[in-house]
């Protein structure tokens, strides 16, 4: 495939680009940044070092797997397109901020499934409100589980006890950022309820989906609000036991990161499509020595990547992108 393919213009690369970035990420930094080699076709996805948190994700574990996000997007509306986006991880060693290509060609068979997905894309947002207590269906459970799979990781469901673990995991979390004013601080300034002298934000947290504070104990969401006071936020009783479902690797590198990130997004884009509202449940996994407990010893799942809050509620608002002209740099 080569630049001299029709739909490989400038407004189709856009297009594409377009829906890469509503991917999650975390505090929805959107820490990427795209290349696009005209003369061969082929999209390069950097980390962008400029949006990293070096506090709360100083090996830059989450920024992988919110720029995988997005290429699990871009794959997504490749097919969409009529393409295919043939992905090399890592590509270059000299180059550790560049975390993938992907060259555009010709679809294949193998990745016509990704269309239906493409409906999806701009759906997919962030829930912190309450879910209901209405279990989700062991067949959509297990249509997760092997959306996880085709990505090459796992997807496991809390059981009751490993239940009880993570959320006390997350109660130990939030209390650990309580006491370490450099996490929250960070945490904060990703947080934003007002507009700044340019404008409204194209990043962050809004304070609309913020969510509503919990009544009664610990939610299991961020509180991205708790140094915002807002006098109209409200109040609400979230479920008292979450359906949260553990996402995992066998091993901890780069290239697992990359993965768990393209498999975190097919799940939430199939969670999506399947009625279900979702948000992550990340806070233990911020803290190393409390990483390392949230996974289930018998299950075989090395290290967890993301815990997915999964249920029937309402879906959360749209949160703001940053213009593709910002994030796309068009080469010869």
């Amino acid at each position: 495939m080569t630049a001299a393919h029709p739909t490989l213009d400038s407004d189709t690369v856009a297009r594409l680009v377009g829906d890469a970035v509503t991917a999650p990420s975390m505090h929805n930094a959107q820490p990427w940044k795209f290349v696009f080699r005209r003369a061969d076709g082929v999209i390069e996805l950097y980390g962008d070092a400029e949006r990293s948190m070096p506090r709360t994700d100083p090996d830059h574990r989450a920024l992988h797997l919110g720029c995988a996000a997005a290429l699990f997007n871009l794959r997504v509306s490749a097919v969409r397109h009529g393409l295919r986006a043939r992905v090399r991880l890592l590509p270059d060693a000299s180059q550790p901020w560049l975390l993938a290509t992907a060259a555009l060609g010709a679809p294949s068979d193998e990745d016509l499934d990704l269309a239906v997905l493409h409906d999806a894309l701009r759906r997919r947002h962030t829930s912190r409100f309450p879910f209901s207590d209405e279990p989700v269906p062991d067949a959509l459970l297990d249509g997760l589980k092997g959306a996880a799979l085709l990505e090459g990781c796992r997807l496991a469901v809390a059981g009751d006890w490993h239940l009880d673990t993570v959320l006390g995991l997350v109660r130990d979390a939030e209390h650990r950022e309580d006491m370490d004013p450099l996490v929250r601080a960070e945490t904060s300034a990703w947080a934003s309820p007002a507009r700044t002298a340019s404008g409204a934000r194209r990043d962050g947290v809004p304070a609309d989906a913020f969510g509503p504070r919990s009544s009664a104990g610990a939610a299991p969401v961020r509180d991205f609000g708790r140094d915002h006071p807002m006098a109209d936020r409200g109040w609400a009783v979230f479920e008292k036991r979450p359906q949260l479902a553990l996402l995992g690797t066998p091993a901890d590198t780069r290239v697992d990161w990359l993965r768990a990130g393209q498999a975190l997004e097919r799940v939430l884009l199939q969670a999506t499509a399947d009625g279900l509202a979702t948000s992550m449940t990340s806070q233990p996994l911020d803290w190393p020595e409390l990483r390392w407990t949230a996974r289930d010893p018998l299950a075989a799942m090395g290290h967890v990547q993301m815990v997915v809050r999964l249920g029937y509620g309402p879906q959360g608002p749209g949160t703001p992108r940053r213009p593709v002209s910002d994030v796309l740099e068009i080469r010869a």
